[in-house]
């Protein structure tokens, strides 16, 4: 007997396995970072939940109050700018913040409107951010 055939020897097939299943685990990790990672960018619509604060500011049982739009632009986070409409069906209008450029993130949302004491009309809440 020769001194090589006591040498361990791995078969081609189990070889190409074992990288191929390697290679397999090494790629699902990375999708996985990914996606947890992935959503830490900058290109998430930040007017969604600025508009949920927006919304419960204004609302008093569920009906926005135009009159506390002046303070309705606090909820914009800091180094955005922000503009919040208020549309009434009554073709009433309330907005408060400068105006939007176009390529600004928007959440557009129905609500109730008090449109005047004891007078609640369906409308639209608007809220605009961008930097």
């Amino acid at each position: 007997m020769s001194p090589s055939s006591d040498r361990a020897t791995t078969e081609p097939l189990a070889a190409l396995v074992a990288v191929f299943a390697v290679t397999l685990g090494v790629a699902l990790y990375a999708g996985v970072l990914d996606d947890a990672f992935g959503t830490l960018d900058d290109d998430r619509n930040i007017a969604t939940p600025t508009a949920d604060t927006v919304e419960q500011q204004l609302s008093s049982a569920g009906v926005v109050q135009p009159d506390g739009l002046d303070t309705a632009l606090d909820a914009v986070p800091a180094n955005y700018h922000g503009n919040v409409t208020i549309t009434a069906t009554t073709g009433e209008r309330w907005s408060s913040g400068r105006k939007s450029p176009s390529n600004a993130d928007t959440e557009t949302r129905t609500v109730s409107v008090q449109v005047g004491p004891g007078a609640v009309r369906r409308g639209t809440l608007t809220v605009r951010v961008w930097r």
